[in-house]
């Protein structure tokens, strides 16, 4: 298939899942998936970053405002509760005011899996506490300024490194987020396989995506958002190593991505 073939039938799969989504309807796919938000309220940056055996979920789970935060829907996604929970934050409106907005009228509310981080540093998660065998591991963690959270994934481990990858990281808020992802797959991330992976991040007075990259089609999605990220020059980077040139794979030996043991 040619790349521009290629190109279209991801847009197309993407715009098909989008409709799906816009009325809460239960999605032919599940956007199951790992991620993470975060913020830095000294420099005002927010951003996400997110993995999946889903196409294109760069485009289509994480969503950053300027001076406002940043917000994940997965699982069962519905793409306009991305500019809808930031249009709360941006009113005052604390993470968890937002996500009880969101799904006191939702049916599918136990399907949903949501992160939001404010500005502030608050953050709040919503697990998909309804969701089917097949979803399992699923789980998050939040600590100083974030969370990562993720269905579908090969153990607890994945969870525990993305914090762990964002906490020990020295760099800009673009390396933690990217340490982050790249420990969950690491750790094994999705158990279905490595499909497409994205970052935004978001910084004052600059309107939309500050930064931005998405993989949204691949064998080894994380490792190529990795390379992409060490070859590109833009102030958003720190000084963290693994987004340096020459590239070095953090992990050759990764575990092949299968279903945890029950």
């Amino acid at each position: 298939m040619s790349r521009l073939a290629m190109g279209l039938s991801i847009m197309l799969t993407f715009s098909a899942h989008l409709a799906f989504g816009q009325d809460n309807l239960p999605l032919p796919e599940k956007t199951a998936t790992f991620s993470i938000v975060a913020v830095d309220p000294e420099t005002g940056l927010c951003g996400a970053a997110v993995a999946s055996k889903y196409p294109a979920v760069g485009k289509v789970v994480p969503y950053v405002r300027a001076g406002v935060g940043a917000f994940c829907t997965q699982h069962w996604h519905v793409p306009k509760w991305g500019e809808q929970a930031l249009d709360m934050l941006e009113q005052g409106k604390r993470p968890e005011e937002v996500f009880l907005d969101l799904l006191k009228d939702d049916e599918h509310a136990e399907q949903r899996q949501l992160a939001i981080a404010d500005i502030h540093g608050r953050t709040a998660v919503h697990n998909p506490t309804a969701s089917g065998k097949n979803s399992y591991y699923f789980g998050a963690m939040t600590g100083k300024h974030y969370c990562v959270q993720g269905n579908t994934l090969t153990g607890r481990e994945i969870i525990v490194a993305m914090a762990e990858g964002f906490e020990d990281t020295k760099g800009s808020l673009s390396d933690r987020l990217m340490a982050a992802l790249v420990a969950g797959d690491c750790a094994g991330g999705d158990h279905r396989g490595r499909l497409a992976a994205g970052i935004r991040v978001a910084k004052a007075d600059v309107e939309g995506d500050w930064f931005s990259l998405c993989v949204d089609e691949s064998d080894d999605a994380v490792i190529e958002l990795l390379r992409d990220y060490a070859e590109i020059k833009h102030e958003a980077k720190g000084v963290w190593r693994g987004g340096q040139l020459p590239f070095h794979h953090p992990c050759e030996t990764r575990p092949t991505p299968k279903p945890p043991t029950p």
